[in-house]
């Protein structure tokens, strides 16, 4: 027997797909409009909420400086010598000329003790030769009084034979001998008198060459005898001897530097810059410490263009008075003025920045229960605030604690 076949409903098929269509589509429209929302839920006691603002905003920045002497001078040794005895310790006030440490140098010893042989023969020698000038010179003069003599003699029997040639009482050759006698004593005394002037003329050069000589070997074992002083380090300066690194028994070099001696005449603030600031901070700029409640002001006196690690170090001279008791060593912070106080848009310095280089925020709503990421533009910052260029107005409300934990979401919800 057939059965019979009932016709199936096409208005219930045609529902079931309409439906699933719409549930289809539905989920695609709330898949698009969630792309990109990337929500992180966060405790709101757990993050900071400062309100932007409009004041004035001072234009400085905080420093950590460090107190140095205004001068300083190095010690270095003169000689090459071992330790042999410390004097002072690090730390103490000296004088100038007062000794630091004591060097011992034996083959410099030996030089001295040849330098004083040397001199003591050189010294002997010139006594030596300026005895037998001396007496050559006072027997050239004996020879001179004896040939003087001897001329005159023979210049008298010359007359005498001259007159007894006139009156014929001797002979021709007798007076000629005569004549002969007298003239070469005459020509004797006058080579004698002629050599005693050469030789006065000789020994007075060679005299005083030999005693140039000897100044020179003098100066020479001075210097000689300096050095064996200088084999004391004397402090050149006087001030607070620093940084002393010789031990005893070590063996220092000639210009080796042993320490420093900080002339406390003076001080200056050294302070380390983010290179943030470089084009801004220049000689002359001006600041403030405070200390004990007073406040002092400081100058910027000096530049140091080398960037290392980020910042340029920088010297602060103290202007006015100084703060009482201060020392070397010291830590202290300095607000220095950058600019002129001026109306802007602030908000509170935070680790925010740290997060996002200051170019995003996220703006807590009005109502508090959210908060969303935007863009920003950060100008100046002074210890407390950051400048707003652009992206905030007044009145509203910014997370500024760190955004470590919140990833890439740019959307928070506060709990």
């Amino acid at each position: 027997m057939d059965k019979e076949i009932k016709p199936k409903n096409r208005f219930l098929k045609k529902a079931a797909v309409a439906i699933a269509g719409a549930a289809i589509i539905a989920a695609a429209i709330y898949a698009i409009t969630r792309i990109g929302d990337n929500t992180y839920k966060a405790d709101a006691d757990s993050v900071a909420i400062a309100e932007v603002t409009s004041g004035i905003f001072n234009d400085c920045i905080r420093l950590n400086g460090r107190v140095e002497t205004g001068v300083t001078v190095q010690v270095s040794a003169l000689e090459t010598g071992i330790v042999d005895r410390r004097w002072v310790e690090e730390g103490a006030m000296v004088k100038e000329g007062d000794i630091i440490l004591t060097l011992h140098n034996p083959n410099l010893r030996q030089q001295i003790l040849d330098s004083e042989s040397q001199l003591a023969e050189k010294q002997n020698m010139l006594r030596d030769t300026e005895l037998a000038m001396e007496k050559e010179r006072l027997q050239v003069r004996q020879d001179i009084l004896s040939t003087r003599t001897d001329y005159s003699r023979k210049q008298r029997i010359m007359k005498q034979h001259e007159q007894l040639y006139r009156e014929n009482l001797c002979s021709r050759e007798e007076y000629l001998q005569a004549r002969e006698d007298c003239e070469l004593a005459r020509r004797s005394l006058a080579l004698l008198q002629e050599r005693l002037s050469q030789d006065s003329l000789y020994r007075r050069e060679q005299i005083r060459m030999m005693r140039e000589s000897l100044r020179n070997m003098q100066e020479n074992f001075s210097l000689v005898r300096q050095r064996a002083d200088n084999l004391n380090v004397r402090a050149s300066h006087s001030g607070q001897l620093g940084n002393l690194t010789a031990e005893l028994g070590q063996n220092i070099a000639a210009g080796q530097q042993i320490g420093q001696i900080n002339i406390l005449d003076d001080y200056k603030i050294a302070v380390k810059i983010d290179e943030h600031y470089i084009d801004r901070v220049e000689p002359g700029l001006k600041g403030r410490i405070e200390r004990n409640g007073a406040k002092y002001d400081v100058v910027v006196s000096k530049l140091y263009p080398e960037v290392t690690d980020g910042t340029f170090r920088a010297d602060l001279r103290i202007e006015g008075a100084r703060p009482e008791n201060i020392k070397v060593g010291q830590t202290f912070y300095i607000d220095l003025q950058l600019g002129e106080p001026a109306r802007a848009l602030l908000v509170p310095r935070g680790a925010f920045f740290q997060s996002t280089g200051g170019n995003k925020v996220f703006v807590v709503s009005k109502d508090g229960s959210t908060a969303t990421l935007r863009d920003i533009k950060i100008g100046r910052q002074n210890p407390q605030y950051y400048e707003i260029l652009e992206g905030l107005t007044a009145g509203e409300r910014i997370i500024t604690s760190s955004y470590r934990n919140f990833g890439n979401a740019n959307r928070i919800v506060l709990k």
